[in-house]
This record gives C-alpha cells, sequence and structure tokens, in this order.
C-alpha cells in the first residue's frame, strides 16, 4: 500500500510540474509512514513538507494542492491535511479485506520477490580447525543464517561464505601433534576434544625442543605444498568441519561442507597480490616489509599508520589475505553486495583492508561492501559468558543445557506426548529459544544471556511466538468451518490487519539493513495483536454468525502462515500442538 500511496503522489506533483520546478529526485523523496494513532489515518507523508522550501512555497499550502491534484482512486476513501503540512491517508476497508484475502492465497504472502535480484556473498559463521565452536560463535552463525535465509526469500543469489581459520603457522604444530597421536595409537584419530587436543600440542611445542623444530619445518613444508603435510593438514580441517556440521545442523543453520572458503583458499592468490599493489604503488617497502600507508587511519600524532601486508621474513597477513578474499570473491561470484558477520572489534581492521582493495581496483564503485558488525554475549555479571571456572562455555555444551531445561520445563507443565514426538518438540523449543534470545536484540549491542527470560512463555521469546502459532492451530481442530471472506468491522480486527499487512515491509527491512530482530519484533508485535484480537472479537463460541466466524478464521489462519513464514525465515522451528 505505500508504494501505491507513493504512485498516486508522484502523479499528483506531476500535475504540479508546471507550476513548481520540481527536483530531478523527487521519487526518493516521497516517503510514507503508517500512522500510530488511527484517528490520523492508516498512512502519512511529510512530503509537502520536505519540498516546501526548495520550492518557496507553504507547506501546508503545497500539501493542500497536492492533495488537490491527487487521481482518484477506490482504495483511498479521504485525505486529511494536519499540522504544519502532514497528508494522512484513509484506507478503504474493502480494499485492505482484499489485500488480506489475496496475502492468504499467495504462498508469499504478499512479499514480492526483489527486482533486480543481486549476488549476495554473505561471510559469517567463521570457526576455527582444530577447536571447538564456543559461545562467541553463535552470534555470526545464527545472525548470519537470517539474514540469508531473507535474502534468498526475496529473490536474490545468495552465496554462503564460510571462512574458517585453517591457515596459519600453528598448523606445524598440530600436524606433528596429529602425527605423534597416530604413531602411538596405530590408528586413526577421533578428535572428540579438539580443546585437550590443542592444548596437548602446545604443551610439545613449548616443553620439546625436537618436536618444535619438527612443527616449525611442517609450516614451511605445508606452505611449500608438501603432499604429506597436506594431508595431514586436511584431516584436521575434515575432522573439524564434520564436527561444526553437526553443530549447524543441529542449529538448523543452512551451512554446509560446500559453503567452506577458508583462509587457504586464497594463500595461492597472495604472492601476485602483493606484487600488484607494489607495481600500481600503493604498496612501498620499509625496512624489508610490504607496507600500505592510508591517510584514513593515523596515530594519536596524525601520522599515518603503516598496513603491513607482507613481512620481511616473506610472510603474509589477515589484511592481506582479506584484500586477496574481496578480489576472488567480487571476480569470482560476479557480487553486488558483500557482507560480512563479523564482531565488531575487527571493525578497523576490515576498513584497512577494503580500503586498500578500493584502490588497486579489486572493489569496483558500484559493489557495496558491509560490515555486520554484532556485540558480544555477556553473563548476567556484565562480563563475557563463560563457565563457572572462568572457561569458554562450548557451543555444544550451551544446546545441551538448553535441551535438558527444556525437558524438565515440560516435565513440570505437564501433558502426554509420545517419545519422539516430545524429542522433537523439546529441541524445536530449546534451539528455537536460544536463536531467537540472540536474534531478538539489535546486533549492534551486547546482551545478557538469561536462561530463565529466553525459555518464558511469555515476552519477546520464541516459545512464547511457537505457543501463538500452536494455539491458532488448536482453533481449527476444533471446528470444521472453512475460511471466508474478510469483513474487517472491529477495531481489533482492523489493528490485525494492519499488522498482517506490515509482513513485506518488516522482511525487506531485514534484507536492507542486515538486523534480523526488526522481523522479530514484528512478529512479537503480530503475536501480541492477535491474542487482543482472539480476546475481543469470538471466532467459534455460540451466538457468532456463520460468515463472521467463517472471516475470523480467515485472519486466524492468515496469521498462523506468517508466524510460520517468520519464524521459519529466523531458522526457527514451529509445533502444531505444544
Amino acid at each position: 500500500m505505500k508504494n501505491h500511496i507513493a504512485s498516486l503522489i508522484l502523479k499528483s506533483l506531476d500535475q504540479l510540474s508546471a507550476e513548481f520546478a520540481l527536483p530531478a529526485d523527487i521519487a526518493s523523496k516521497i516517503r510514507i509512514d503508517r500512522t500510530k494513532d488511527k484517528a490520523h489515518g492508516d498512512f502519512a507523508t511529510n512530503v509537502a513538507m520536505l519540498l516546501a522550501k526548495p520550492l518557496g512555497t507553504n507547506p501546508r499550502a503545497l500539501a493542500e494542492k497536492i492533495v488537490a491534484a491527487l487521481p482518484q482512486d477506490s482504495a483511498i476513501t479521504k485525505t486529511e491535511i494536519a499540522g504544519p503540512g502532514f497528508i494522512n491517508f484513509f484506507v478503504n476497508a474493502n480494499h485492505t479485506a482484499n489485500q488480506l484475502e489475496a496475502m492468504l492465497q499467495d504462498p508469499r504472502l504478499g512479499v514480492p520477490r526483489a527486482v533486480p535480484a543481486q549476488n549476495v556473498v554473505v561471510d559469517y559463521s567463521a570457526p576455527n580447525v582444530a577447536k571447538e565452536m564456543a559461545v562467541h560463535h553463535i552470534r555470526s552463525t545464527v545472525i548470519g543464517d537470517a539474514v540469508v535465509r531473507v535474502l534468498e526469500f526475496l529473490g536474490h543469489n545468495v552465496t554462503r561464505a564460510n571462512h574458517v581459520g585453517d591457515w596459519g603457522t600453528q598448523f606445524g604444530m598440530l600436524i606433528a601433534y596429529l602425527e605423534k597421536c597416530e604413531n602411538e595409537s596405530g590408528r586413526g584419530l577421533d578428535l572428540s576434544d579438539f580443546e585437550a587436543f590443542y592444548r596437548e600440542a602446545k604443551r610439545c611445542y613449548d616443553e620439546d625442543e625436537a618436536f618444535a623444530v619438527k612443527a616449525r619445518s611442517y609450516v614451511v613444508r605445508l606452505q611449500g605444498g608438501d603432499q604429506y603435510c597436506h594431508d595431514m593438514w586436511q584431516k584436521l580441517v575434515t575432522m573439524t568441519m564434520e564436527q561444526n556440521q553437526r553443530i549447524y545442523d543441529r542449529l538448523n543453520v543452512t551451512l554446509s561442507p560446500k559453503d567452506v572458503m577458508g583462509e587457504s583458499l586464497y594463500n595461492d592468490m597472495l604472492p601476485q597480490i602483493v606484487a600488484d599493489l607494489k607495481q600500481k604503488g600503493i604498496a612501498q617497502e620499509d625496512q624489508g616489509a610490504m607496507v600500505v600507508y592510508l591517510d584514513e587511519f593515523k596515530n594519536k600524532e596524525g601520522e599515518q599508520l603503516g598496513i603491513i601486508v607482507q613481512k620481511s621474513d616473506g610472510g603474509y597477513l589477515y589484511t592481506t589475505t582479506d584484500i586477496a578474499c574481496v578480489k576472488y570473491r567480487v571476480e569470482h561470484f560476479k557480487a553486488n553486495r558483500l557482507m560480512y558477520f563479523i564482531d565488531s572489534r575487527q571493525h578497523q581492521h576490515l576498513e584497512a583492508a577494503w580500503q586498500i582493495a578500493r584502490l588497486a581496483g579489486y572493489l569496483p564503485p558500484d559493489v557495496t561492501i558491509e560490515h555486520d558488525a554484532f556485540g558480544m554475549m555477556l553473563g548476567k555479571d556484565g562480563k563475557p559468558f563463560k563457565t563457572r571456572t572462568g572457561g569458554t562455555v562450548k557451543l555444544k555444551d550451551l544446546l545441551d543445557e538448553a535441551e535438558k531445561r527444556v525437558d524438565a520445563m515440560l516435565n513440570e507443565r505437564g501433558g502426554s506426548y509420545e517419545p519422539e514426538e516430545r524429542a522433537q518438540i523439546v529441541h524445536d523449543i530449546a534451539i528455537g529459544a536460544v536463536k531467537y534470545a540472540d536474534l531478538s536484540k539489535n546486533r549492534l549491542t551486547d546482551y545478557i544471556f538469561d536462561w530463565d527470560q529466553m525459555l518464558a512463555f511469555e515476552g519477546n521469546t520464541a516459545p512464547y511466538l511457537q505457543y501463538a502459532y500452536s494455539r491458532i492451530q488448536s482453533i481449527f481442530r476444533k471446528t470444521e468451518l472453512s475460511v471466508g471472506s474478510i469483513v474487517i468491522g472491529t477495531e481489533q480486527e482492523e489493528a490485525l490487519a494492519t499488522k498482517l499487512l506490515a509482513f513485506n515491509e518488516a522482511v525487506t527491512s531485514v534484507a536492507n539493513k542486515a538486523m534480523p530482530h526488526l522481523l522479530c519484533t514484528y512478529l512479537y508485535e503480530l503475536a501480541g495483536t492477535f491474542m487482543r484480537f482472539y480476546e475481543h472479537c469470538p471466532v467459534l463460541k455460540s451466538g457468532v454468525a456463520e460468515d463472521t466466524a467463517r472471516s475470523r478464521l480467515a485472519l486466524c489462519a492468515l496469521t498462523a502462515k506468517v508466524l510460520r513464514q517468520g519464524l521459519n525465515l529466523l531458522g526457527i522451528n514451529v509445533m502444531e500442538k505444544m
């Protein structure tokens, strides 16, 4: 409806073009907002106030001219001018009902596909090899995956890029220790405890000089393309990612082995990158290292900070890899948009790499690149979330604890379930609660991890939304009536209709801003609006006319579909019974 009203205003302004010299970008200045108070209509615009000054006229007088020139349209019952020049639009209730019925029949629930579709590369999750995924990986993983789901739903061509930390000097140590373990056991190794493996490898490196010498030699051999070292390295990568994939599957995250794009992928590109930067005059030699100086990055004294792209010993840094990463993604995937879901502390590092990529021509002006940063998960003490002993919390252990708590909660609530049904319900509630607790917070801020809050069946939580969906489904199990034509009669029906029609805006806002919490907020408000509707507008009670019941059943059905689709876009399952 917003686009429809904007088109009417554009036609009106076109009629006024003989009287006013309208700016060329007039269409971009038309903003339509939903009103907070229905007394002011359904939609409002301040376009007259924005244009009045550049056109040299009074905003209210301009608003009157715009309204007078608006084409007649059956969707709009009336327009009003308020205050200094706001234009309020009142939408025809029949038109609203028709929109809702079309939305109910549409598999996409009224959300159009993006035109044109973009090629989007999304960098998220990014665990390290030979280490278990910890709780700090959850933000990048679930936020990135929710945005990916939304982008694909809108029709964009999305490439998932799991930038795994699979390269570096530590791999000499890890290969040497893997070799030691295999020789001592006489068989292959199952790395069920990566933390212990890494810790023991480091101990051997620190305490055994012969081991350390071998480890350093293996780094050189690996980077030089030695087949034995490459095979041992591949074992480590494979075992790590198999374990990580089990976590992804459990979290209902869409990452798969084909999405792994480790740091090693760009290794062969690095010498040419440095040579190219030198040839273009972007990098220069400084004390044996190759360094880039950027005006945008200075120290406290105002001196340019040098960004090293190759060390004096010939080694490369993460910046060099990230420059190559940009080049690869633009050239290989023809990317229009690059998105990086990486912790906010990496911002300056990323900006430096991207600025160098721009200067080198690897990142064309028409390709957008964004650091979709996020804050930290904190404990109730306001400090980074840790175990009671101060150690890192494994993501697997967190999910185990969530399912354990949900199982106990179901015991307290009672209810009869078949064993398989119960296990699925426990899983869906637990995983949904953990993910939603993260997704419902503005990603730019830190948030407090609170078991009691996230597992509650009231408030802005996944269990509340899952319950709202299953409660609607229970309505249909109590009747043989089918949905009918929608009639908007009461204040509560109108409020629910308005919220349902805002689904498209909520979805597109997530894609545009990379902010899943906007969809969470919408779904929570929708569930609350539905509960008020259901309380004030009987559906199946005796005395309710059949046409009214069928109309309200249609509103129930559409609400359930929107809740289900919205939660699906967040990677959260719903249950028919709960």
